[in-house]
């Protein structure tokens, strides 16, 4: 290594800063979003660490190179296109030509009314019903959304954070009713209120009721429906806010942190329930910090999990996540590049170890995908798995000196954040004094600063722009959906049996008010007697109140 060393240092000085005088170079300086300088070259010195230590092999710890001894060589990721508009039947259309077209999972969108635990019908829903995902407020819509759906067969994820409790019961009550058993239903909730309070927005409860659903949830699936995953940690809507992809990882694990420590608070064992839990990351466009980025965040998880919660089953440390490639660097301005923006981004993806992945559409910027966009999006996918040739070497990018030299150093920068976080008193605390807040609202300003200097380039934005016809084809959101939703609801109440599920709805709002009873059974037992959505959230508000924002100036 001395001599590797010398070596380097020759070449430094007699080649590189030779031919930089003489030529220059694009930028004074190299950057990642992180702040990390790219450094023109790199060598075995700049990979520290002894192997097994800091590598390892596939399936084993730390599993910087994969969860699964045999990842993609034994079956490829899961290809999950996030879906769902207007009415149940509008979504459920979309679910089975997703499948038809070879999707191999399902992945929900919500309308905002059912994020925010709003029926249909409500006075704040209006102008949303159906507009960013599908309106379901009762189980009579999930009926029709899953209706024709091998729910024993496919998994299906669903992005919903404050109402996940009570949409998972509405997918089991509707397995339940189409004979399948909760023990066979596999899938994922996002339920990650966490981030929603730094970055998304989408909460209700304050943050100590929250955390009593989310691990209500915990225990309810490990003894219910063990194939579930009851979160999904993430950290892609961090990114979307302006993060940095350090930032990504440290936000993420103190969330997860975080969860952990309240699922042991309330009784829970780790093994207990440590192997379901998921992440979510984002895929930027910088390829070499995103691949590193994600194999950082699994040694970093797998040694957060051993050490410090001193899991013992290998299945408790396995980082398993999601990616989405990045909705914020699709452009409305020449939308067929973003068509290569997604195509770079899910490939570093697959070089990362995704055990599922979605492709954006090419018209995201401008409206919901049309049918057409949305299959060129899974052809992208598809075109990764089975023409590229990746996906038959596991951990293709480890030994690169530039990736591992990159994994350590985004490792380093999260474990920073983690000890900031951690000397605030945990994550929740560090949301109430708005730090992770401010942090990214700081990372989003220099990066639009640096947008709109140019010393980031987005093709078609501030270089290389054309210009074009108004856009064409693209999906609009029939207006008609909210009558539609409404009409659906007068006449729900008027044939459910409405004594039953005023006590169901009676009977969780009474055990909202104790400290130790777990809510989920009682939530599926409202939902099976047709109490709506905004009802069951509505007695849950009475107890727990709502939460204020935090402003962060």
């Amino acid at each position: 290594m001395a001599d590797l060393k010398d070596e380097k240092a020759r070449w430094q000085k007699q080649v590189y800063e030779k031919a930089k005088a003489k030529g220059g170079e694009r930028h004074p300086s190299f950057d990642t979003s992180s702040g990390i300088e790219v450094k023109p070259v790199y060598t075995p010195e700049e990979a520290q660490g002894e192997y097994t230590e800091q590598l390892g092999f596939p399936g084993e710890y730390p599993f910087t190179r994969g969860v699964q001894p045999t990842m993609y060589r034994g079956r490829f990721w899961t290809m999950r296109q996030y879906a769902g508009f207007g009415t149940a039947e509008d979504a459920n259309q979309r679910y089975h030509y997703l499948l038809k077209s070879g999707q191999t999972g399902l992945s929900v969108a919500f309308d905002l009314p059912t994020q925010m635990g709003r029926d249909a019908d409500h006075a704040r829903a209006r102008g949303e019903v159906g507009k960013v995902g599908v309106s379901i407020s009762s189980l009579k819509d999930m009926e029709v959304l899953l209706q024709g759906l091998p729910l024993g067969e496919v998994s299906t994820s669903m992005t919903i954070n404050a109402t996940a409790p009570i949409l998972l019961c509405l997918y089991a009550a509707v397995g339940e009713k189409n004979g399948v058993a909760l023990e066979q239903l596999s899938g994922t909730v996002q339920n990650d209120i966490l981030k929603e309070y730094m970055a998304r927005g989408t909460y209700i409860y304050p943050p100590e009721p929250s955390l009593r659903l989310i691990t209500n949830m915990f225990a309810f699936c490990a003894k219910r429906i063990p194939k579930w995953n009851p979160i999904s940690i993430s950290g892609y809507h961090i990114r979307e806010a302006g993060s940095t992809a350090a930032q990504e990882i440290g936000f993420t694990l103190a969330d997860g942190i975080a969860y952990v420590d309240a699922a042991l608070k309330a009784g829970l064992a780790v093994d207990e329930f440590a192997g379901r839990l998921s992440f979510f990351f984002n895929v930027h466009n910088n390829f070499l910090e995103e691949v590193a980025k994600f194999r950082a965040a699994r040694r970093l998880w797998a040694r957060i999990m051993k050490e410090r919660f001193k899991a013992k089953d290998p299945r408790s440390m396995m980082l398993r996540f999601h990616a989405q490639t990045a909705g914020s660097t699709l452009t409305a301005q020449q939308v067929d590049n973003n068509v290569v923006r997604v195509a770079l981004q899910a490939f570093a993806a697959v070089m990362g170890g995704a055990q599922s992945l979605h492709t954006n559409s090419r018209d995201e910027a401008l409206a919901l995908p049309s049918e057409e966009a949305a299959r060129l999006a899974l052809r992208t996918q598809q075109v990764i798995a089975y023409e590229s040739g990746v996906a038959d070497v596991i951990d293709p990018m480890g030994g690169s000196y530039a990736v591992e030299a990159l994994t350590d150093e985004l490792e380093a920068k999260a474990e920073d954040y983690l000890r900031r976080i951690d000397d605030m008193g945990g994550m929740v605390a560090a949301i109430a004094k708005g730090y992770p807040q401010g942090e990214i609202q700081e990372a989003a300003y220099q990066a639009q600063r640096d947008m709109e200097e140019k010393r980031t380039v987005v093709v078609g934005v501030n270089q290389f722009q054309v210009k074009e016809p108004p856009p064409s084809g693209l999906l609009r959101v029939d207006e008609n959906v909210e009558r539609v939703q409404a009409e659906r609801m007068k006449k729900l109440r008027a044939e459910r049996d409405n004594a039953a599920a005023t006590r169901a709805v009676d009977t969780l709002r009474k055990a909202a008010g104790t400290a130790d009873e777990n809510l989920l059974p009682l939530i599926l037992d409202a939902v099976k007697a047709y109490a709506t959505l905004g009802e069951i959230s509505d007695a849950m508000r009475d107890v727990f109140g709502e939460h204020k924002e935090h402003v962060v100036l």
